[in-house]
């Protein structure tokens, strides 16, 4: 059985080592000069491998389609990605929610690891781009490269990801592939992504600036559709951070995002803090008064946002101003603009309508041969390594598709 995978991302590389492991002929085409580009910079270049929580848990974790997952989770669920990866020599840890990592903090051992694994089972992989999926009669009979080269083969798996990080070879040729075989492309658009502020001055200031242990509530319309607490930053354009990037996939333009600053204390707790500061503080001007609440950067903002005048004495503030500190400690409100482009998105939301392909197997229901894997399906995940998992998940059981396993 002579199988082509197309991408040697993540899935990919899993999908090909998979099938050749069973038995299969595997070539792998990659377009890029070196496997896992964009694997290599995932997590900060640390890769968040998988997150190591119960099936039920992994689930509610997924935004698109979480029953299409039920079979691919069966068959190479978290635990086993842990097992996997550590059975090939890269011990791995769990960090704050769940999120597993390399011990070594360092992705290009999960890269390196994977491609050695795809060769030992007997991959061949090679460097070209994938311009045409041939089929005959509906059946795939191979694939056509930008060079003119034919490649035969019984099935071919698309595993050419998105549209995000375009630079790593994400440039979304794969949707092209699988329109050209009648498949279905449900819109596309960032997830996982940074978003644009109204108050850009304010985060201009701010740039760079990270905060922890800080509560977020998202409100439209004067409901709540988002909460969450963790870590963000500023950038010149807005806010970023795995806070945000969760959040990003409910935010609209127009959306009030709530920062809670102290989110440990309730008002009141906070009101007895500030009455303590102040008092040690009360013949120094503001500006001085508040490194034992905020980040150095965060002061003067913060004063401005208040409307108070940093040279002011700490003994003149009125208890409406100190009222006034207090709430905006406990809701600093942001507007959402619009997100960045979808280069930018960690992820690609939308894809290759999950309607058309068979979750029990990842094979097409247009196209005879022809499979799909990983960030290509209308399927993503907030952020925590569930769309990594995903990734891996689907790419196992197309390559036991491949070799007929399944």
């Amino acid at each position: 059985m002579s199988v082509i995978v197309i991408g040697a991302g993540a899935a990919g590389m899993m999908c090909a080592a998979t099938a050749a492991s069973n038995g299969a002929k595997v070539l792998l085409i990659e377009r890029n000069d070196r496997c896992g580009r964009k694997l290599a910079i995932t997590g900060k270049g640390r890769c968040n491998v998988t997150n190591a929580c119960s099936r039920d848990e992994f689930l509610k974790n997924v935004i698109s389609n979480p029953r299409f997952l039920y079979s691919a989770l069966a068959a190479f669920s978290p635990e086993d990605t842990v097992a996997f990866f550590e059975s090939l020599g890269v011990p791995l840890k769990v960090e704050r929610g769940n999120r597993v990592f390399p011990v070594s903090d360092d992705a290009a051992d999960i890269v390196s690891v994977l491609q050695k694994f795809c060769l030992d089972c007997g991959v061949e992989i090679i460097k070209g781009t994938v311009t045409e999926i041939i089929t005959e009669n509906g059946v795939v009979c191979g694939v056509k490269r930008s060079d003119g080269t034919v490649c035969k083969a019984d099935q071919v798996c698309v595993a050419c990801g998105g549209m995000s990080y375009p630079g790593t070879g994400s440039d979304g040729i794969g949707y092209r592939l699988a329109k050209d075989c009648g498949h279905s492309i449900v819109s596309l658009r960032g997830s996982l992504i940074p978003w644009e502020m109204q108050e850009m001055e304010l985060c201009r200031s701010l740039q760079g600036l990270s905060l922890k242990n800080t509560a977020l509530r998202v409100e439209s319309q004067g409901r709540t559709v988002y909460s969450d607490f963790g870590e963000m930053m500023f950038t010149h354009f807005g806010v970023t951070g795995p806070m945000i990037l969760s959040a990003s996939t409910v935010l609209q333009p127009g959306m009030i995002l709530h920062l809670d600053l102290k989110p440990a204390l309730t008002e009141e707790q906070l009101d007895k803090r500030l009455l303590s500061d102040f008092e040690k503080y009360r013949l120094k001007n503001l500006a001085n008064a508040f490194d034992d609440l905020l980040p150095s950067k965060l002061i003067l903002p913060f004063l401005s946002l208040c409307e108070l005048d940093p040279l002011s004495k700490v003994h003149t503030l009125t208890r409406v101003q100190r009222q006034s500190i207090l709430h905006t400690l406990k809701d600093l409100p942001l507007t959402a603009k619009a997100s960045r482009p979808i280069s930018e998105a960690i992820v690609t939301a939308g894809g290759v309508s999950v309607k058309e392909v068979d979750p029990r197997t990842m094979r097409s229901r247009l196209c005879e041969g022809l499979l799909f894997c990983g960030e290509i399906l209308d399927v993503d995940a907030y952020t925590g390594g569930f769309n990594l998992q995903i990734a891996f998940s689907t790419g196992y059981l197309a390559g036991l598709s491949l070799a007929d396993l399944r």
